[in-house]
């Protein structure tokens, strides 16, 4: 197409041809998406409101404060410390895992509810049991290689109770726990 247009203008004259040139780049040197949606494998391409990347990525959510500064630590947190630890206790079971931040994959899971735990317990959601999930998962992350994991409680959970015993519990068998308390 491209050699049609310049072979088209030329033909009709020099000066066409140099200001058909400089169009040409100016569109395609813009940096913005001038062509329609494309079609890969049935999947259409249709670019999001400020046409940066496909609509396939994750989008994420606009600050209210585009101008915001964000630190250096906010930035880097996830590849220093990338183990985190998440614990929930119900009335009925308590369960805890180790995921990695920046992949988002649980590397260590224990509960309760799992058939092996589940005949060993006498109750499933007392304090002897929050200690046997917390060695269970101290075995399962030592296997997979992690040491270090990090630890915030959710806003409507306090650090007391079954969750600090949790979390004695992995300390005491030798993975190193970082809380961060608000």
């Amino acid at each position: 197409m491209l050699k049609r247009i310049c072979s088209v203008s030329y033909i009709n004259g020099g000066e066409k041809t140099n200001a058909c040139l400089k169009a040409i780049a100016r569109h395609i040197h813009s940096g913005q998406a001038h062509s329609g949606p494309r079609s890969f494998f049935g999947v259409e391409d249709f670019l999001d409101d400020d046409n940066s990347r496909p609509y396939t990525y994750k989008k994420e959510k606009k600050s209210k404060n585009p101008n915001k500064h964000i630190s250096f630590k906010q930035r880097t947190i996830a590849y220093m410390e990338p183990f985190t630890l998440d614990v929930f206790i119900s009335k009925r079971f308590v369960s805890a895992s180790i995921t990695h931040r920046v992949t988002s994959k649980q590397v260590a899971v224990a509960g309760t509810n799992s058939k092996d735990i589940k005949a060993a317990l006498k109750s499933r959601s007392d304090i002897p049991a929050c200690l046997a999930i917390g060695r269970i998962l101290s075995d399962r992350a030592r296997e997979a290689d992690v040491y270090t994991a990090s630890y915030q409680p959710r806003e409507r959970d306090k650090f007391e109770g079954k969750i600090r015993a949790v979390v004695q519990s992995l300390i005491d068998n030798g993975i190193d726990v970082k809380i961060y308390l608000n």
